[in-house]
C-alpha cells in the first residue's frame, strides 16, 4: 500500500483530531515553529501541512495573529447524526490517477472544440515544407530506413541545434547534445540520470500536469514552489525550502512562457536562480519547450547561459513550435552527458534519422525565421481575441494573464467556481479543457482553468467560450 507523503500524514492526523473534537473551531493552531520542534520535520513540511489544511477549509489564516480552526460545513462534527464517511487516511490518490481520469474522460467524449491543447493548428505549422525535405533526404539516401543511427543522434542536427543556441548566449557543444522523443523523455533522462526512488524534487507550481506525472512514475517526492504568471518561480520561497532540513535533489524550472501561467523570468532571476542551485548542490533541469514562441526578435537568455558549474541539465523540444507528430526534442546533461547517453540507449535506442534530417535542413534556411516570426504574430493576435472573448463572456471576477507569447491563457475564476465542474459540464456540451486541479497536487487552483489559443479565432471558438462563460453563470 502506497504510503502517504510525510506533510500528508501530518495533516490527516489534525484532521483526525479536529473530527474527534479535540481541536475545536475557533481555537488557535500549533504555530510553524512549534509544529516543526514537536514533529522534528523541516520548515517545508511544516508549511505544506497547513496549506494542506487550508485546503480542506479547516484552516484560517488571521493576521498578525496566527492560524485557527475553522469548521467547514461539510466537516461532520462529533457526535452528529449520519455524518459522512471519514476520509480513508491510508489511500493516497496521487496525481497521475487524477489526470488519467481527466485524460480518459475527455477521450469518451466527443469533442467539437479543443481549448485544452497546447499545440498550434495544423495549419500553422510548415508541413508541406518539411514534407518536402523529407523527400528530398530520401531521394538522396536510398537506405536511409535500413540501418539503426546513432544513440546521441544525427550529427548535421546536433551541430544546427548548437548554432542555434549560440543566438542565446548559450554554449551547448553538438558533441554534449542527445536527440530525444520529445522534451518528455529528456525530462525523462535527466531525472533518471540525477535522481534515485525517493528522493525530492522542487517544481513551479502551478506546472505542467505531465511532469507531475512524470515524477510519481519514478516514485520521486514532489516539493512545490509558488510562481507567479509575472516572474516565474519565488526565489526567496525557494531559497527558504533549500535551506531546510529536507534535502532538495533537483529542481525541474521552464524559465521562458512556463505552462501553464506563461510566465517569463527576468534575467536578474534567472542568474539568481542558478546561483542558488549551485550553492545548495541542488541540479538544475531546464524545460526550454516553448523559447521560440517568445513574442521578440532577440531570443530570451536560457538559465544554461548563467550556468558557470556545469549544474544545469538543458531540455528543450521542436513539438510545440514545429512538428508535433515528429516528436523530436534534445537535451545537453553537461558533466551527466555519459550517464545520459547510456540512459537513453537502454532506454529507447536512436530517434529514427528521416525526421532529423528534414528538421535539420529547415532549420538552416532563412525560411525558418520566416516562419517563426509569422507564428509568433498570429499566436499574439490569438491571444488576444481569446482573452477579449474571455472577459466579454466569463462571470466578473474573472482573470486572464497576458503572457508575451506561446499558446496558453491562465484563466483564474471567482474563488467559489470549480474547473472539475466545469470540465465536467463542458464535455457535455462537447467541449475540452483543462482545469487547474491536475497543475499541482494540491487543491489550490481547482478555480483556474487553462485556455488554449493555437487555433485562429472563429466563430466556432466564439461559441464555445460563450457556451463556458454560461455554464460558470449556472454554477452560481
Amino acid at each position: 500500500m502506497h504510503t502517504p507523503p510525510l506533510y500528508r500524514q501530518l495533516a490527516n492526523h489534525y484532521l483526525d483530531a479536529i473530527r474527534s473534537g479535540t481541536l475545536k473551531a475557533g481555537e488557535r493552531f500549533p504555530s510553524i515553529r512549534l509544529m516543526m520542534e514537536k514533529h522534528a520535520v523541516s520548515l517545508s513540511t511544516a508549511v505544506q501541512v497547513c496549506r494542506e489544511l487550508e485546503d480542506c477549509g479547516v484552516l484560517e489564516a488571521r493576521p498578525r495573529s496566527g492560524n485557527y480552526i475553522r469548521q467547514p460545513d461539510d466537516l461532520p462534527k462529533p457526535g452528529a447524526s449520519n455524518p459522512s464517511p471519514p476520509v480513508d487516511t491510508d489511500v493516497y490518490v496521487g496525481i497521475h490517477e487524477q489526470v488519467s481520469w481527466v485524460l480518459k474522460a475527455s477521450q469518451r467524449a466527443t469533442i467539437k472544440v479543443n481549448f485544452a491543447s497546447a499545440y498550434c493548428a495544423p495549419e500553422l505549422y510548415p508541413l508541406k515544407t518539411l514534407q518536402d525535405h523529407m523527400l528530398k533526404a530520401l531521394r538522396q539516401d536510398q537506405h536511409l530506413l535500413d540501418a539503426a543511427r546513432p544513440t546521441c543522434g544525427l550529427g548535421a542536427l546536433r551541430s544546427t541545434l548548437a548554432r542555434r543556441a549560440l543566438t542565446a548566449k548559450t554554449h551547448l557543444p553538438a558533441e554534449r547534445i542527445v536527440i530525444t522523443n520529445g522534451a518528455t523523455e529528456a525530462i525523462n533522462l535527466a531525472l533518471r540520470a540525477v535522481t534515485r526512488p525517493g528522493d525530492t524534487v522542487a517544481v513551479e507550481s502551478p506546472t505542467f500536469y505531465g511532469l507531475l506525472q512524470i515524477l510519481e512514475s519514478l516514485n520521486l517526492r514532489v516539493m512545490e514552489v509558488p510562481a507567479t504568471a509575472h516572474a516565474g518561480i519565488n526565489l526567496l520561497a525557494l531559497e527558504q525550502l533549500l535551506q531546510g532540513a529536507e534535502r532538495i535533489q533537483a529542481l525541474i524550472v521552464t524559465p521562458n512562457l512556463q505552462n501553464p501561467l506563461g510566465s517569463i523570468m527576468p534575467d536578474a532571476n534567472k542568474a539568481r536562480l542558478v546561483q542558488l542551485c549551485a550553492e545548495h548542490n541542488a541540479v538544475l533541469i531546464e524545460d526550454d519547450t516553448y523559447g521560440d514562441l517568445v513574442d521578440t526578435e532577440q531570443p530570451l537568455s536560457t538559465l544554461k547561459h548563467w550556468d558557470r558549474t556545469d549544474n544545469v541539465i538543458y531540455c528543450a523540444s521542436l513539438n510545440k513550435t514545429l512538428a508535433p507528430g515528429m516528436r523530436l526534442g534534445w537535451i545537453s546533461a553537461g558533466k551527466w552527458h555519459d550517464r545520459v547517453e547510456m540512459l537513453k540507449h537502454t532506454q529507447s535506442r536512436g530517434c529514427e534519422a528521416l525526421s532529423q534530417l528534414a528538421v535539420s535542413a529547415f532549420m538552416k534556411t532563412p525560411s525558418y525565421e520566416r516562419y517563426l516570426r509569422r507564428l509568433r504574430k498570429t499566436l499574439t493576435q490569438q491571444r488576444q481575441q481569446m482573452s477579449t472573448a474571455i472577459s466579454r463572456y466569463f462571470p466578473p471576477g474573472t482573470c486572464v494573464t497576458s503572457p508575451r507569447g506561446g499558446t496558453l491563457l491562465w484563466v483564474e475564476l471567482p474563488r467559489h467556481h470549480s474547473s472539475l465542474a466545469l470540465f465536467h459540464e463542458a464535455l457535455k456540451a462537447g467541449i475540452q479543457v483543462s482545469p487547474g486541479a491536475i497543475f499541482s497536487n494540491t487543491k489550490r487552483f481547482d478555480h483556474f482553468v487553462r485556455i488554449g489559443c493555437g487555433a485562429p479565432y472563429s466563430p466556432r471558438i466564439d461559441e464555445a467560450l460563450a457556451t463556458l462563460g454560461q455554464l460558470l453563470k449556472n454554477q452560481g
